[in-house]
């Protein structure tokens, strides 16, 4: 396939070497033809044969062939008939554009011997082709100010047509504003012209669409359309106009900054870079410019940091509009600051006092102001302080207010008072403020010290050491500083003759109680005396207590025994007849001890006997009995050793020997015996330890017993004639112990006295008493004494 390609190439090569060189040979006659465009292929369009003067065989013999300038093939020779024939669709426009006439040149070849014929072939228009705009829309801009009868050029229609078939004519759709001119070039072509008729107006019609129509000169003619748009192009012939010449807003002082206030919009009638309005502040200050913002373009107005109603109220900003022509207007925007309650009330204190006298009434505490830089209910305010508190709030003047003292205070109730003084607003929400002012009472001297307790009851056991603390009184002042330093001093005592200097001290600071000596409860068994505590105010007040002392007892005396007398006399012998019944009361040892309580509780005791189990002693009472019927075996006499002993801790003793005689009846004389007479010398001693023990058992009450025993001297002498006497001592009281458990019981007392006349100054046991006066009760009652001597047992009546 390749190789036939390389020789049809050649042998196409060498033909048309052959074509050329036949046309440099070719004679001068030529044929002519014409077709129109368009017709159908194989159309007929001259016997080629018969207009050259060919034959039909020839033109086979010869090989005969047509060959286009070209080297298209238009045409084709039928080499049976001769014929010229179409052998494609011509286009005219295609084949020679604008070009007129189209001529298509061809050459028929003959060979054997080479000869050629050449041809013309004229295509002849047709209208096959309608005028045609490049443009589907053709723009226009004219300005608003264009004058009447001015004309504007427009891109003419395309037609590929020639001829009478071309464009030959423009039309315009109706308006009312323009119309169609047509220019001719001179070169056949024509060209539209479009001429302003009336003046534009763009703010009436800023744009108007026309339809351009070209026509042919076909039958029928073709047409062709665009559009034209024309623009109104504006002056600047209106300036911008605002809506209103004064915005007014209301705008919350809280906005945030960045937000949306107001948009300002101006109107221009113009277009274009003449109807573009700019926004812009008008003589606007510093504060304006740092507050607010406007967009240029939008002409929104933007809060550009937060407001304060309480520094500006209302701001009044002048707008300017501004167009491209550099045509101005200006408004005025009014921006009313809304005030929120955003300041809570404010507290000044003017003036202060800090401590007040607690027995000043009504007196001037602080004075102070308030406000509240907000307005409206914001503004308004509300002051107050705790109900419970003893102080008032009194307006003054404006917003001025006093706090004062509704009533003398009393410091020692409540010394300190906090003070929280509340100034609310009437706001949403309410906002308020508290300031704490604290007010100290001073003290006045108006409370004298207080004992803790009224009497005071101190024990001290006997025999104490000098100087012990025996105890303390207590007294509390409730005013303060000097007002309540507290001194204490003894008062005098109401009884004369107590030694109270000598016996108590007192420390002034502290009211510690101590012992200056050492106590006997036998000789002083309490004391009373009163204390004062004073304060150190000008004037100073004071108060008193009382104070009792009671002295406790200690075991430090044995027991002392009354009867049988131990002092040395002639014994007492007692007389039992040999018939007494077992139970038989024998004798009574009496015996008392100087101390009290449990320690004088004595006990009795049979330690020794002559014989055991004749005798017994009662443990409590003394009483000696028979503890069996008599026999003529017993010895006629006995002795008995009887122990007393107290129930201390630890116990104290004495013994007291019994002397028993058994007798058959009391008619036979009383012989002492020798070893009684021999005691009974022993009487002085006994008499001068009991007046030891009574003088320091009484050292107390010597004043009163001394007149006490002068006493009951003269009526003992008045009653027995001279008799019996008193004893020359004083006989201590406190040995009268007649208790049950004591030495005399209440069924036997006996009247005995001393004989001062006697150098033995022995107890006479006289006779035993019915008992017709009862027996006083142990007192320790100093101012008793007489009913103590009373009760001892001498009949000084």
């Amino acid at each position: 396939m390749e190789i036939k390609g390389v020789l049809a190439l050649q042998k196409r090569q060498v033909l048309i070497l052959f074509v050329l060189l036949g046309l440099s040979q070719a004679g001068p006659e030529s044929v002519r033809y014409s077709v129109a465009e368009e017709t159908e292929v194989g159309s007929f369009v001259a016997n080629l044969a018969r207009d050259l003067g060919l034959g039909v065989e020839e033109l086979s013999s010869r090989e005969a062939r047509v060959v286009s300038d070209d080297n298209e093939k238009h045409l084709q020779l039928d080499l049976l008939t001769g014929d010229l024939l179409l052998n494609e669709k011509l286009d005219r426009e295609e084949l020679c554009g604008f070009t007129e006439p189209c001529v298509l040149h061809f050459q028929m070849v003959l060979e054997n011997p080479l000869e050629f014929f050449r041809g013309e072939l004229h295509v002849k228009d047709i209208n096959d082709h309608s005028p045609m705009f490049l443009d589907k829309e053709i723009l226009i801009k004219i300005s608003e100010s264009t004058s009447s009868g001015t004309t504007f050029l427009m891109e003419s229609a395309q037609d590929l047509d020639v001829g009478t078939n071309s464009l030959q004519n423009y039309t315009l759709s109706p308006n009312s504003h323009f119309y169609i001119k047509i220019r001719d070039s001179g070169d056949g072509k024509i060209y539209p012209e479009l001429v302003l008729d009336r003046a534009l107006d763009h703010e009436e019609e800023p744009e108007l669409t026309l339809t351009l129509i070209a026509l042919d000169g076909g039958s029928p003619p073709r047409t062709g359309t665009t559009l034209v748009l024309i623009k109104v192009l504006d002056i600047n012939d209106n300036a911008p106009e605002f809506a209103q010449r004064l915005y007014e807003v209301h705008v919350l002082e809280d906005t945030p900054a960045g937000s949306w206030i107001i948009t300002i919009s101006a109107k221009d009638m113009d277009s274009g870079n003449y109807g573009k309005i700019s926004y812009t502040f008008l003589h606007a200050s510093e504060d304006i410019r740092k507050t607010f913002e406007i967009n240029p373009i939008s002409g929104e107005v933007h809060l550009r940091s937060c407001l304060d109603f309480e520094v500006i109220q209302f701001y009044t900003i002048n707008i300017q509009a501004t167009d491209g022509g550099g045509l101005s207007e200006e408004c005025s925007l009014l921006v009313k600051v809304v005030d929120i309650n955003d300041n809570p009330p404010e507290v000044t204190i003017s003036s202060f006092t800090k401590t007040i006298p607690e027995n000043a009434s009504e007196t001037l505490v602080a004075l102070f102001s308030v406000r509240d830089q907000d307005a409206g209910d914001n503004g308004r305010m509300v002051c107050s302080i705790q109900d419970e508190l003893p102080f008032f709030l009194k307006p003054t003047f404006k917003n001025f207010f006093t706090l004062v003292s509704e009533k003398a205070l009393d410091r020692e109730t409540r010394s300190e008072y906090n003070i929280t003084i509340t100034v609310t607003d009437l706001g949403t929400p309410r906002l308020k403020t508290q300031h704490n002012i604290t007010v100290t009472v001073s003290d006045v001297n108006d409370n004298a010290p207080a004992f803790s307790q009224t009497t005071y009851t101190l024990r001290v056991r006997e025999n104490n050491s000098p100087a012990l603390h025996i105890g303390s009184v207590s007294a509390t002042d409730r005013d303060s500083g000097a007002n309540a330093q507290v001194t204490y001093s003894l008062l005098p005592p109401a009884d004369p003759q107590l030694p109270l200097a000598s016996l108590v001290s007192i420390n002034a600071d502290n009211g510690q109680l101590f012992a200056l000596r050492s106590l006997d409860y036998e000789a002083l068994q309490a004391f009373e005396f009163g204390v004062r505590a004073a304060d150190r105010g000008s004037p100073a007040l004071s108060s008193q207590a009382r104070v009792r002392v009671l002295v406790l007892d200690d075991n430090d005396n044995a027991p002392f025994v009354l009867y049988p007398p131990q002092n040395g006399s002639a014994p007492c012998t007692e007389l039992v007849p040999r018939a007494a019944e077992a139970g038989y009361l024998v004798t009574k040892v009496v015996a008392v001890d100087g101390d009290s309580g449990q320690n004088a509780w004595l006990s009795y005791q049979l330690l020794k006997a002559t014989e055991p189990g004749l005798f017994g002693v009662w443990a409590h009472n003394g009483e000696v009995r028979t503890a069996r019927l008599l026999s003529e075996r017993d010895a006629v006499k006995h002795r008995l050793v009887v122990l007393v002993r107290d129930n201390g801790e630890p116990p104290r003793s004495a013994s007291v020997t019994l002397h028993v005689l058994l007798v058959d009846g009391f008619s036979q004389p009383y012989l002492p015996l020798p070893e009684v007479a021999a005691e009974a010398r022993a009487d002085p001693l006994t008499v001068y330890l009991v007046v030891a023990l009574a003088s320091v058992s009484s050292l107390f009450l010597f004043s009163v017993l001394v007149f006490v025993a002068v006493r009951l001297c003269r009526r003992s002498r008045a009653a027995s004639a001279g008799r019996c006497s008193g004893p020359e001592g004083h006989f201590p009281g406190h040995l009268v112990d007649v208790s049950g458990t004591g030495t005399l019981s209440q069924s036997y007392q006996y009247e005995v006295c001393l004989t001062g006349d006697s150098g033995s100054n022995e107890f006479k046991f006289l006779k035993p008493i019915i008992p017709s006066l009862p027996v006083p009760d142990t007192g320790r009652n100093i101012g008793g004494n007489e009913n103590f001597r009373n009760s001892f047992g001498f009949n000084i009546q």
